[in-house]
């Protein structure tokens, strides 16, 4: 029995670890302290990844999900976020397809159910860890170290800072690359059997297919790939038993042994090398290859210290950086979904005192590899080495350290290294115990983070059911965040509050000045309460900030046109279409604007630029047929009309625009059905039934138009040209009585 286990004897007695108990627990556990997010929204990025992704749609050929990043634009665009995970968009194209639409339930139960399968199979895993990979003659693995298994397995099914993973829809992402990279590290461990000494035998299939699944890793999430790494570490320093403080003696004495190293003459290790590197490097080669352009582009609000110009001042915030993500595995009780934006402000002096915090880290972390390199306890050797790997390897790509990552500190990047906290807090509790007597204390200590941990994850998890609980949440951690007021206002706004909303977009650019999207969101509601010439000092300076944001010029083209600047509107529609060549809605507004001033053909032009890019752009459609009725050009206006029914076959105000071209056409009946068509469709639409009503009144039937006049005047009394009508069809009607008296 491992050492590590008997000194956990007193926290989990041998007679209550059955294997298959053991999992069934930890696996309930994973789900109870999530489970309250089943019923809950799309949140945040699920809006962009999900809701708005056509990618999950069925339309969208499967074909195109291998040429798209994870937000469902394609790789080879420069605004492309090069975030390629194909395998976790098809999960969630399966998973709309099953629910039958954007149902948060089905997809929130996937989450919740593949932590619970993850957590599960972490207690396999960390028998791995804490027990070793020693066989009997008969193939079946000792000590299988199930306290400590347990244990760790227990800390990681309820720790808080996997609630941004499992509440979260996108974070499937990391949940599936989890996933993998478990069972890639297991099957490599598979590659290992022994009969008389520990790793003399390798099974190359073994090795592939931990390759195989790291592959399917990465296709799921990026940091997938360093899995490959971890098995390396692994292969070398555990299953090689390369011991660091032996070769330094032998180095410094001069043996003359060193020369004839186990490890440098083995066979097997260097072929398993050979295609673990192999592997890694036609996987990065493929990545390359797809990606297409260059990296993604981040703004300075992203990662402000990867901006910074002194090396020093990148140096010193990315370390703190890492003493963030150690402090949020060590204490998770302070959880945000977003921390760029101001809420961690840049060290700029050595002199500022966050300093001691990437002090203490270094001080551990060396402290740490210093044991588990130079040890001469192999069995603590194994245990610190393999926790350190999985704390570090995994977080190597959101590190900084290879390229520039679009955030400052994430919650979820820290699913896998959580694995190599849990280690080395499971390590520490034995030790602890091994070398005090009050065991009773520790024990109560362990349940006590167990229980407490459990409350933040069902906490936290019910701020992330619904936007206005988890931007909420989110103020009283980083106040000094301005994407937390800008999102908080965002939400308000689509609640229709949008005098709240003002004051927290108007805080949002008040704590950064240059935030163009709290600029033109806000823009855009002085837009809409007629407070015209704020909202074109703020879209004229978010242009200025950020010359190319597109929607920003064409919303200042539209205050523009409020204001009748045409010229100056027309010009802003320019840019944006400029910026954005592919930009329906810019080309209906400058359509509109054309329409204005008169100039009809370059209206219609701009209209139907609008529905060849977007074909149920119905707006552009109804326009077209209104303004080609009004012209006199009827045959066209129906022949426009019969094209957009064709594209948008269930929208009423199609139906109605048709309707009244084809009555003033004198194709009475054909007009009156597509009337009563769109009335079906949107019964309180006034309008419509007044125009009916008229159809009615030329057509001779004269009792329905006298009913419809009057179904319209109960919905809208205020219309006078349907008081009109209705006037003259009723002395029309009362002539043709006195003259049948």
């Amino acid at each position: 029995m491992a050492v590590l286990d008997t000194d956990l004897d007193h926290i989990f007695p041998s007679s209550v670890l059955p294997p298959f108990w053991a999992k069934l627990v930890v696996g309930l556990v994973a789900i109870v302290c999530f489970a309250r997010s089943y019923d809950g929204d799309f949140v945040f990025d699920d809006s962009e990844a999900i809701v708005n992704n056509k990618d999950l749609q069925a339309e969208t050929p499967l074909g195109d999900l291998w040429h798209h990043d994870f937000w469902g634009s394609r790789l080879s665009s420069n605004t492309s976020h090069k975030s390629y995970r194909p395998l976790t968009v098809l999960t969630f194209r399966i998973n709309y397809y099953l629910s039958g639409g954007f149902h948060p339930v089905g997809f929130h139960v996937v989450n919740i159910l593949l932590h619970g399968g993850i957590s599960v199979l972490m207690v396999d895993v960390f028998s791995v860890l804490f027990g070793g990979l020693q066989y009997t003659s008969k193939g079946r693995r000792l000590h299988l170290a199930p306290r400590a298994s347990l244990l760790a397995a227990l800390l990681f099914a309820v720790h808080p800072v996997h609630t941004e993973c499992v509440a979260g829809v996108v974070g499937r992402a990391d949940l599936l690359c989890a996933l993998f990279f478990l069972l890639s590290f297991l099957g490599y461990c598979k590659a290992f059997r022994e009969s008389n000494k520990e790793g003399t035998y390798s099974s190359t299939f073994w090795v592939l297919l931990s390759i195989f699944l790291g592959a399917v890793a990465m296709l799921c999430k990026e940091q997938g790939i360093t899995v490959l790494g971890l098995n390396a570490v692994f292969d070398i320093l555990v299953i090689g038993k390369f011991n660091v403080l032996e070769i330094v003696q032998k180095v410094l004495h001069k043996d003359k042994s060193l020369e004839s190293l186990s490890m440098l003459r083995n066979g097997g290790l260097l072929f398993r090398m050979t295609l673990l590197t192999s592997g890694g490097a036609g996987m990065l080669y493929v990545r390359w290859r797809i990606m297409g352009t260059g990296p993604p582009a981040f703004t300075e609000v992203d990662n402000p210290a990867s901006f910074a110009d002194s090396m020093l001042v990148r140096a010193i915030n990315y370390n703190y950086y890492y003493s963030l993500n150690a402090w949020l595995l060590l204490c998770p009780w302070w959880l945000c979904f977003d921390w760029s934006m101001g809420c961690i402000p840049l060290i700029k002096s050595v002199s500022d005192w966050r300093v001691i915090a990437l002090a203490a880290l270094w001080f551990c972390l060396i402290g740490l590899i210093c044991q588990a390199l130079c040890s001469e306890d192999g069995h603590k050797r194994r245990i610190l080495t393999l926790g350190l790997g999985f704390l570090v390897i995994p977080f190597l790509p959101a590190s900084n350290l290879f390229f520039r990552v679009g955030f400052v500190v994430a919650e979820r990047v820290l699913y896998l290294p959580s694995v190599g906290y849990c280690v080395l807090l499971t390590f520490g509790f034995g030790a602890l115990s091994k070398h005090t007597k009050k065991k009773k204390l520790i024990a109560a200590v362990v349940l006590g983070i167990l229980l407490i941990n459990m409350l933040r994850c069902v906490v936290r998890s019910g701020q992330w059911r619904s936007e206005e609980q988890l931007f909420r949440s989110a103020l009283s951690v980083c106040p000094l965040n301005a994407k937390v007021h800008y999102n908080i206002g965002k939400n308000l706004a689509d609640k229709g509050n949008q005098t709240a909303a003002i004051r927290y977009y108007r805080e949002a650019v008040r704590l950064n000045p240059k935030y163009v999207h709290a600029m033109n969101n806000l823009g855009n509601i002085l837009k809409e309460r007629n407070e015209l010439q704020e909202a074109e000092e703020l879209l004229s300076l978010a242009v200025r900030i950020q010359p190319d944001f597109a929607a920003a010029w064409m919303n200042l083209g539209i205050v523009q046109n409020s204001l009748k600047r045409f010229e100056a509107a027309e010009q802003s529609y320019r840019m944006a279409i400029k910026h954005r060549r592919k930009y329906p809605d810019c080309y209906y507004n400058l359509g509109r604007l054309y329409a204005d001033l008169n100039r009809h053909v370059d209206a219609l032009n701009a209209w139907r630029n609008a529905t060849v890019l977007k074909p149920e752009h119905s707006l552009a459609w109804n326009n077209m047929i209104i303004l080609l009725d009004n012209t006199g050009n009827l045959a066209q206006a129906e022949a426009v009309g019969r094209e957009a029914l064709e594209l948008i076959p269930n929208d009423h105000s199609l139906m109605f625009s048709l309707a009244n071209v084809l009555g003033k056409s004198q194709k009475y009946k054909e007009s009156e059905a597509l009337f009563l068509k769109a009335i079906k469709a949107n019964p309180n639409a006034a309008s419509y039934h007044g125009n009916l009503a008229v159809l009615y009144h030329r057509w001779g039937h004269l009792d329905l138009a006298k009913k419809h006049y009057e179904i319209s005047l109960q919905l809208d009394p205020t219309a006078s040209g349907t008081k009109e009508n209705y006037g003259l069809l009723r002395r029309k009607l009362e002539l043709m009585q006195k003259k049948d008296v």
